[in-house]
């Protein structure tokens, strides 16, 4: 699962806007908008999540879920190592 805030935190992190991110993952940009401006977790059709994801992920994302091993635990994004 994606937070809204790991989605705008993602999309920052690679330079992408809005409208970048709808083209590379195959979706409108009020579907990224709603995404965006939704609380907590993103809810929403499967195969617009799994694009969403699979754009952020081939853009170098890597996505820290909320049960992930870290120091100070929580959700988070980071590149991926090249």
């Amino acid at each position: 699962m994606i937070s809204a805030a790991q989605l705008r935190a993602a999309r920052a992190l690679v330079g992408l806007d809005q409208r970048a991110l709808a083209e590379a993952a195959g979706l409108s940009v009020p579907t990224i908008q709603r995404m965006e401006a939704s609380e907590g977790v993103i809810r929403g059709n499967v195969d617009s999540l799994m694009k969403l994801i699979a754009a952020l992920d081939a853009a170098g994302v890597v996505l820290i879920g909320a049960d992930a091993v870290s120091d100070a635990g929580g959700r988070g994004v980071r590149l991926r190592k090249r």
